[in-house]
């Protein structure tokens, strides 16, 4: 698998040499069928590198899949698309592979090509799975940056900080899961003139002072520094004074600024525990990082042609970003007073991780509003050499968490609700509604399925929206047992541990499953999706996509569960049936573990 938006598919050949069902290294189904009727197209057109356009059907009637590339091929070629979908169909049933996979197919329409898979199929590649992997390993595995979280340490975590980090996280998981090789990056703020604030206010605490408990709560100790800045000039200067000296390595300085730094990423990391989030120490890649190269950004880009002075700052001026009346937006790589900005700070970043770090791709999971710094940053780094030609530079950007009035999710009085304060009140209304559904366990088995549950919920029901978008923010929605929602998934899993808890059954061991039904036909097609389902979240990086799977495959489910009796079914179909609930649980479990979510055996 690749990355190009254009998905790269294997040669044709592969698919004649190799065998179709291997457990060791489970199918894309959709790839398989996109590969072998692009080969068709490509025999009945002459051409090279046509495609198929394969999706799953939108209706169950008219098949399992459906090719429609005939018809922008009809459209090239000057055909109608008709004759040359008939021409194609018959290359395409003469395929080998087509006898393996397909129980019909079908010409429909203009040109569509529908196909309906054989319950043989199914059941074989069902079958090949019982390794441990749900999913192939890439035979590519490319270092890939994210660049998530990139919190501010003079401040606590809040909510504006939750859709990075475990969008950038479920992303990073799942590359890992795939076998690439994600390097993480927490790109925070450590650098600056605030730092130079809160450094004056920590030198007028009183001497031996426990600076940990002063910074006990972040956010009143920043609070206070900012009014002693806004309300005493002297003390400004002071802060001002400081930064100069921070930047000059000043011993005193320095000291302070890392006690700081040191407090601020334990409040971090503990947050980062809470939340189920793989970011550590390891991972810090701050502000202050690049500052011994900020210098020699600059002196590449003189070099180059590509500085501009502007009223006494160093800009770069591209042609790409001039306005309807002729102006160009610069990018300003160093203030009149030689102080440098993000912008230098992020250019020095892309050098390090092209160069540096050899990545081939580099993903920003950074919020809408920065669009235009990135797309400016992005095109002077390339215009400068600093990203090497093979490396992706993509900005993964993200809407605002809304309250229901309509504006960013805020306290009622206006502030900014601290992350640790969203989590810990979900977990306690997850609480409540735990204990009101199951009132016969115990008040620990209690705490520990809400704190699972409320966790969950904070994160899937921003996961399950489109990064692109902004999304209301509802207590009541997010930890309803019914919907698109962790819980209702937390619950189908735990629901189907219980069936083999029942039927005094080894959940690991190996079912032999036959596809028979209708029900069991859906939700076999469902199972084999979600390997086409993680791999185009590794290159379209939209968890969404991922939870709108986990969600029908859990509806599937109960469809089959309705009609297909598990545990009163006999010999081959019990044990079919039961493989069916083995592999549904395990395709829950690691498909929410790619979202940072654990499972519950009981809620």
């Amino acid at each position: 698998m690749g990355f190009s938006k254009i998905a790269r598919f294997p040669p044709y050949f592969l698919l004649l040499n190799f065998p179709l069902l291997n457990g060791s290294h489970p199918m894309n189904l959709k790839q398989t069928l996109e590969t072998a009727i692009a080969h068709a197209l490509n025999q009945v057109s002459g051409r090279s590198g046509c495609q198929a356009l394969v999706t799953p059907a939108k209706n169950p009637q008219f098949g399992d899949y459906q090719a429609n590339g005939v018809m922008a091929l009809a459209k090239q070629l000057g055909r109608n698309p008709r004759e040359l979908g008939a021409a194609v169909l018959a290359e395409f049933q003469r395929d080998p592979l087509a006898a393996q996979l397909a129980d019909k197919l079908e010409l429909a329409g203009p040109g569509f090509i529908n196909i309906v898979l054989k319950p043989e199929f199914l059941s074989a590649a069902l079958n090949a799975l019982h390794g441990e992997r749900l999913v192939a390993t890439t035979s590519a595995p490319e270092h890939v940056v994210i660049d998530y979280s990139g919190i501010n340490l003079a401040k606590e975590m809040h909510v504006g900080h939750l859709r990075s980090t475990i969008i950038g996280d479920a992303i990073a998981r799942t590359l890992d899961y795939l076998g690439y090789a994600p390097i993480r990056q927490n790109h925070f703020g450590d650098w600056g003139t605030q730092f130079g604030m809160l450094i004056a206010y920590m030198q007028e605490l009183p001497q031996g002072n426990n600076l940990s408990a002063d910074l006990a709560d972040l956010e009143s100790f920043y609070r206070a520094a900012k009014r002693r800045f806004d309300a005493d000039p002297a003390f400004a200067d002071l802060a001002r004074a400081n930064v100069v000296k921070l930047q000059a390595g000043d011993a005193d300085c320095l000291l302070l600024w890392r006690r700081f730094i040191d407090i601020s990423i334990a409040h971090c990391q503990a947050l980062y525990d809470k939340l189920g989030i793989t970011l550590n120490s390891a991972h810090v890649k701050p502000e202050s990082f690049y500052n011994d190269r900020l210098k020699s950004v600059l002196d590449a880009l003189k070099v180059q042609g590509l500085l501009t002075e502007s009223d006494g700052a160093q800009c770069v001026f591209l042609d790409e970003f001039k306005n309807k009346e002729g102006d160009i937006t610069p990018v300003i790589v160093q203030k009149t007073d030689g102080g440098y900005l993000y912008a230098t700070t992020d250019l020095a970043a892309i050098a390090y991780r092209c160069q540096e770090l050899h990545a081939k791709r580099v993903l920003y999971v950074v919020d809408a509003r920065q669009s235009l710094h990135l797309a400016q940053v992005f095109a002077v780094a390339r215009k400068a050499g600093f990203a090497t030609p093979e490396c992706q530079l993509e900005h993964l950007s993200f809407g605002t968490m809304m309250g229901k009035d309509g504006k960013p999710f805020k306290t009622r009085s206006g502030d900014t609700i601290k992350l640790v304060d969203l989590c810990n009140e979900s977990c306690e209304r997850a609480y409540t509604l735990v204990k009101e559904k199951n009132p016969d366990l115990s008040d620990e088995q209690h705490r520990q399925i809400a704190t699972t549950v409320g966790i969950a919920a904070v994160k899937y029901s921003d996961l399950s929206k489109n990064r692109n978008s902004d999304y209301l923010f509802d207590w009541d929605t997010m930890l309803s047992f019914e919907g698109n929602t962790a819980p209702y998934l937390l619950y189908a899993y735990a629901r189907i541990r219980s069936i083999f808890r029942r039927a005094e059954c080894d959940v690991d061991a190996r079912y032999a499953i036959t596809v028979a039904q209708v029900e069991e036909k859906a939700l076999a097609l469902k199972l084999l999706q979600f390997t086409e389902t993680v791999e185009t979240l590794a290159s379209d990086c939209l968890p969404n996509q991922l939870c709108l799977y986990l969600y029908e495959l859990a509806g599937h489910f109960m469809k089959f569960y309705e009609a297909c009796p598990v545990l009163k079914a006999q010999d081959s179909a019990r044990e079919s049936r039961l493989g069916l609930c083995q592999l549904t649980a395990r395709t829950l479990q690691q498909g929410l573990a790619l979202l940072g979510i654990e499972t519950l055996e009981q809620m």
